[in-house]
């Protein structure tokens, strides 16, 4: 056989297995929306969520600290995938809203949705004002709001109930629910105390109970009340945290309040980005591991 043909037929095979290496890539994305997808991002001592619909609707949810953002999405979005079709903030503190400086230049997002509290800093008025510049829509969280996610799946929110623009970013941070079919889950930002206490008085247990709680504010003693976690009785506990972080987050004070309820704890800090999927009639999700 010539050099040539040898060269030819390398050629071939390689992009024979490149295409192959495609179309089973393809394929698993396609059987993925099927399911509903919910993934804690490792981005440090920060939150940034990510949401895929059983129909393809994607949402991130808070953008993490610094860029950290940008290294996790690509784990659970196709890499060739640059659209959003929505980013909900749950406030506006740096932790949560750092990411979104480069997400905005890399990726086109269809709307944003925020809870309204107010942040003086450099950093929240230029994402602001480069969300403006993009004519992205930018809509107020309030209270009853159901954002439909296709094949059944919505985020309904459950608080802020009023206007929060003087409120702090905790406190005046968004609550929500992800709902598919039999399961749910409590997202409530760096939502504190008197927010979950908020949420219980307007709220009957039914509408509380959920397969997963994420951790309000990275486990800190300020947020996750016994009387909260024992209306959503949550199965999984999701906690995010930076490694060694210098606030002490996960405080043990969470940790054993969870622990007294049998709920199983999943951290970030421990385990990298946690990815939960449900099909909407499992007893709970299933969920993974990413490094």
């Amino acid at each position: 056989m010539s050099e040539r043909m040898r060269d030819y037929g390398l050629f071939y095979l390689a992009l024979f297995l490149l295409l192959a290496t495609i179309f089973v890539f393809y394929l698993n994305w396609q059987n993925s929306h099927r399911e509903l997808t919910f993934a804690m991002l490792d981005v440090g001592q920060g939150d940034a969520l990510f949401v895929e619909s059983p129909t393809g609707i994607q949402i991130l949810i808070d953008g993490g600290p610094k860029n950290a953002v940008l290294q996790e999405l690509p784990k659970v979005m196709p890499f060739w995938d640059r659209t959003l079709d929505a980013v909900i903030i749950t406030n506006p503190d740096a932790d949560h809203i750092s990411g979104f400086t480069e997400v905005l230049k890399l990726y086109k997002v269809g709307a944003i949705f925020e809870p309204g509290t107010y942040n003086s800093s450099k950093l929240y008025k230029s994402i602001s004002s480069e969300v403006k510049n993009q004519n992205i829509p930018d809509v107020l969280l309030r209270r009853g709001m159901n954002l439909g996610l296709g094949g059944g799946a919505y985020i309904e929110v459950l608080f802020p109930d009023r206007d929060v623009s003087e409120w702090s970013p905790n406190d005046g941070s968004a609550v929500m629910r992800l709902v598919y079919g039999d399961n749910s889950i409590m997202l409530t930002g760096d939502a504190t105390e008197k927010t979950e206490s908020i949420v219980l008085a307007e709220n009957q247990k039914e509408n509380l109970d959920s397969d997963i709680l994420k951790v309000g504010h990275h486990g800190s003693r300020t947020s996750t009340s016994p009387e909260f976690v024992e209306a959503v009785s949550p199965k999984y506990g999701l906690i995010s945290s930076g490694e060694g972080n210098s606030y002490g987050h996960p405080h043990k004070e969470t940790l054993d309040t969870l622990a007294s309820f049998g709920t199983k704890i999943l951290r970030t800090d421990q385990s990298g980005t946690i990815v939960m999927k449900s099909d909407g009639t499992q007893e709970t999700f299933s969920y993974m591991y990413q490094r």
